[in-house]
């Protein structure tokens, strides 16, 4: 006998948004015996190509939202920029997991920054500036170089300026493109890491070791997996998402973004409330991927082992990167992932390669 609350296969998750992160959720989910329902603004979108049911609608169509819910289970995002209104709208009808609430915290860099000081996690020194003169204030008393993000709806780079003596305050603002903006201070890190955490319904754990991320043009290029730190730093890292996951109530998967600075420490640069790309290693080289583990936590299922059998590397396909992907089938070792977006744009993710490196 099932646990109350837990959904057998054959039930419908609803996901919300039509991007690579919900294509990849829905095949694990296939392999478990579930159906996937995808709401997306766009038709054709990589996660509806791989869905029996798709509405296409956009965020702000309440009876779209209400006809999607009532036709699912439960419901997760596959991004964190999907507007909270028509979450919360959803949430009125079916479970959505991750709750509404931490989505909330995640879309807002300044309310993520006030949440991870309120639970005793390190940042960078951060100040709110609500305008031109503002920064110019700000940027006195942080120095150079320093960061300016837009608060609400920044990601891959968008929405950040690196501030430099030779830019001035209205031009970093204008380039922001923000109404409200978050200036950080310039972390000196020696590697960027990510650590995913699942957390089931029954408060069960699952932690991926940390991962190595080196971005090209503030877009994450390549991903080492395990990081090349030290164990303890490692250990360390863990205990900080696992801790960030906890104190949000986090039912689903989390990706903690973390800075290792020269002299060790760690400094928490953002949260990611569903699966990241610095975890697509695990489809391929792990016992139980990321996507599997959110369905498992979803359905009130057991979580999966989080071990891994390779080594790997992650590389992005980005833009023009794409017409690569014979050279990836070359490799007998490399596992070619295409998301089926028809247009190129340069930034734009096409698809992924893992290369995995056996234990011996």
């Amino acid at each position: 006998m099932m646990p109350p609350g837990t959904l057998a296969p054959g039930a419908t998750i609803g996901i919300l948004g039509g991007g690579q992160l919900g294509r990849m959720t829905a095949l694990a989910a296939a392999r478990l015996g579930y159906r996937c329902h995808v709401f997306a603004a766009e038709a054709d979108s990589p996660a509806a190509q791989v869905c029996g049911a798709v509405t296409v609608a956009e965020f702000s169509d309440h009876a779209a939202l209400e006809r999607f819910a009532l036709a699912v289970d439960i419901a997760t995002f596959e991004f964190e920029n999907i507007p909270a209104e028509a979450v919360r709208l959803v949430a009125a009808v079916r479970p959505v997991l991750p709750r509404p609430e931490i989505l909330e915290i995640a879309q807002d860099r300044l309310r993520e920054k006030d949440f991870l000081r309120s639970i005793d996690v390190d940042t960078a020194a951060y100040r709110e500036v609500a305008d031109a003169a503002a920064l110019q204030r700000a940027m006195r008393d942080f120095g150079h170089p320093a960061v300016l993000k837009s608060v609400r709806m920044g990601y891959d780079g968008k929405g950040q300026v690196t501030l430099t003596p030779e830019v001035r305050a209205e031009e970093a603002w204008q380039r922001m493109g923000g109404e409200i903006g978050i200036l950080e201070s310039f972390v000196d890190f020696a590697c960027e890491i990510s650590v995913i955490v699942a957390r089931g319904r029954n408060g069960a754990w699952a932690t991926y070791p940390p991962v190595e991320n080196q971005h090209v043009a503030h877009i994450l290029d390549t991903t080492i997996a395990p990081a090349r730190i030290a164990p303890e730093t490692a250990m360390r890292a863990e205990a900080v998402a696992r801790h960030v996951a906890e104190k949000l109530d986090l039912v689903g998967v989390l990706a903690v973004e973390m800075f290792v600075t020269q002299s060790g420490d760690l400094l928490v640069n953002e949260i990611a409330p569903r699966p990241h790309n610095s975890g697509h290693w695990t489809i391929d080289a792990c016992v139980t991927s990321q996507f599997e583990q959110l369905v498992r936590a979803l359905c009130g299922l057991p979580l999966g082992s989080v071990e891994h059998h390779s080594d790997a590397v992650m590389k992005n396909l980005i833009g023009s990167e794409v017409e690569k992907w014979r050279e990836a089938l070359n490799d007998p070792l490399a596992k070619l992932h295409l998301y089926g977006k028809v247009e190129t744009q340069p930034g734009r993710k096409m698809g992924h390669v893992t290369r995995l490196i056996p234990h011996r």
